[in-house]
């Protein structure tokens, strides 16, 4: 669509071209550009004509347009001098101390390793494409050395990722999750499944002031072991999907070591989804229909004190919660054990102690 859309303007401007005057379309409505964006002024005066010596002027108005401008990135040399000064008539030499780098005695700046950094990890450029990418401004970045640069930054941000995870683990509830990871395999060219685990804390729905911050670890499996070590400790609420590895660290009734598990309410409405939108199952439907009053409810308790969801969920939620779980214990005996709907059922009925936790408690979320 972009290449027939390139295509269509090109077409028109030469259509259009030489013609004195063509055909004004409806303009587009605009969004308006971001107010963090710099704003530059630029006023264009009319021509002083002679017939209009000696006349004042009056301003009555104005026409204005707003532009989309850039600057290109551009590199720059920064010559760092530390003057050394001595005193007339007494000994000894005073100089500033050298700043701090991350690469000591290196060529970059901090700037531009961070340039690289995102270049290579958020915009998805090879060092050997910014390699080229630089080579136009002459400027000659080996590869190899800008992997090396990029070995050492990842040493220096370790301290950040840990901090942010242990920041993380203060809080009173946290989300956690993982995902598979292609990635590939040193020596044989090929892709291998590894796992990014992910660590969420955000207090806002419960009234909390704390910033939003995720914590994220790569990991080559995704074996409990890979949970202990990041969660060792942590005694607070982990809101999570069904999966086993989380419930091994769980507490166990009457503990208090372990985190206490909350269920997230959009796993199992996931299935139930699937089964409703190819009118499968009317009980299916009906599950729908009954959980989305249970959304509708957080999205008006949503940023209130914790006690005032927890006391709302009491009331609106809590009988819709036991006439699901009603529902699916007198469906469950009448279908197939092997049918995709006896799955959701037991997905949601084996997990009901973290399902309702959010009932009585107002940090836990519907889902996460």
């Amino acid at each position: 669509f972009e290449e027939i859309e390139t295509g269509i303007s090109a077409l028109r401007a030469q259509v259009g071209k030489g013609q004195a005057s063509q055909e004004k379309r409806a303009p587009r409505p605009r969004k308006g550009f971001p107010p963090h964006l710099e704003r530059v002024e630029v006023v264009i005066e009319p021509d002083d004509l002679p017939e209009n010596a000696g006349k004042q002027k009056v301003l009555i108005g104005e026409d204005v347009a707003e532009r989309l401008d850039v600057i290109p990135a551009k590199f720059r040399v920064i010559i760092t001098r530390r003057p050394k000064y001595a005193f007339k008539g007494w000994d000894g030499i005073i100089q500033a101390l050298a700043p701090n780098h991350i690469i000591e005695s290196g060529l970059p700046s901090e700037a531009l390793l961070a340039q690289i950094a995102v270049s290579k990890y958020a915009d998805g450029l090879p060092l050997y494409r910014q390699e080229g990418i630089y080579a136009r401004d002459g400027v000659d970045l080996d590869r190899r050395l800008m992997a090396q640069w990029m070995g050492r930054v990842g040493f220096e941000l370790d301290i950040l990722a840990d901090h942010v995870l242990r920041e993380i683990l203060k809080g009173d509830r946290v989300f956690a999750d993982e995902t598979s990871l292609p990635t590939l395999a040193p020596g044989n060219g090929r892709a291998k499944k590894a796992w990014l685990w992910a660590y969420a804390r955000d207090d806002t729905p419960f009234g909390g002031s704390g910033p939003p911050m995720v914590a994220y670890r790569f990991e080559d499996s995704r074996s409990g072991d890979c949970v202990q070590r990041h969660l060792g400790g942590y005694r607070g609420i982990l809101q999570v999907d069904g999966y086993a590895a989380y419930s091994k660290l769980a507490r166990k009734a009457g503990g208090n070591d372990g985190p206490l598990l909350a269920g997230c309410w959009a796993h199992s409405r996931r299935r139930f989804y699937e089964l409703h939108t190819t009118g499968a199952s009317e009980v299916a439907t009906a599950t729908i229909e009954m959980m989305t009053e249970l959304w509708m409810l957080e999205a008006t308790v949503r940023g209130q004190s914790p006690e005032a969801r927890a006391a709302a969920r009491q009331a609106v939620s809590a009988p819709i919660v036991a006439a699901l779980f009603a529902l699916w214990e007198r469906t469950l005996p009448r279908i197939s054990g092997k049918s995709k709907l006896a799955e959701a059922l037991r997905y949601a009925m084996t997990r009901r102690e973290i399902f309702e936790r959010f009932l009585i408690d107002g940090r836990v979320e519907l889902d996460s």
